[in-house]
């Protein structure tokens, strides 16, 4: 289970296609980088040093890529309690409580707040890792794709 994490959550960005851009260029963009350092039953930690390419126009980590973090890695830590797969996006919601900046490396923590038959839940917090300080916390919510009896 923690090499197929590992897989999914450390995707480096390499190119295919005749663009030679990446073929999730939104994902691999901001998860490049991205360490996994724990894997527990309902539980991950990743960590990552904030890069140029995710500062906003006021040099911190942009709120989208911050919303990105807590889509991935909240479906991410789905997988840790046996789920075959992670399902689609219900909720997504991120309140944003401090600035992270250039370099400055960030954990990033998911917990498994609830799976059942059709409905995963999630929560995941953003800190600076020096510091603890909570930059952010999000709380992501998943339809967990039913088989057909088709």
């Amino acid at each position: 289970m923690e090499d197929q994490l590992r897989r999914y959550l450390e995707k480096a960005a390499g190119g295919d296609g005749d663009d030679k851009l990446p073929s999730k260029l939104f994902e691999s963009l901001v998860m490049s980088g991205l360490r996994l350092d724990l894997v527990e039953p309902g539980r991950i930690v990743c960590s990552m040093n904030v890069p140029a390419r995710l500062l906003n126009s006021g040099n911190f980590l942009h709120g989208g890529a911050t919303a990105t973090l807590v889509d991935v890695v909240g479906s991410a830590v789905i997988f840790t309690v046996g789920a075959p797969f992670t399902g689609v996006s219900v909720e997504i919601n991120v309140s944003y409580l401090d600035s992270a900046f250039l370099d400055e490396e960030v954990e990033i923590e998911a917990k498994v707040l609830r799976v059942g038959k059709a409905v995963g839940v999630s929560s995941v917090e953003l800190r600076k890792k020096k510091s603890g300080k909570i930059i952010a916390q999000g709380r992501h919510t998943k339809y967990l794709l039913v088989p057909s009896k088709m």
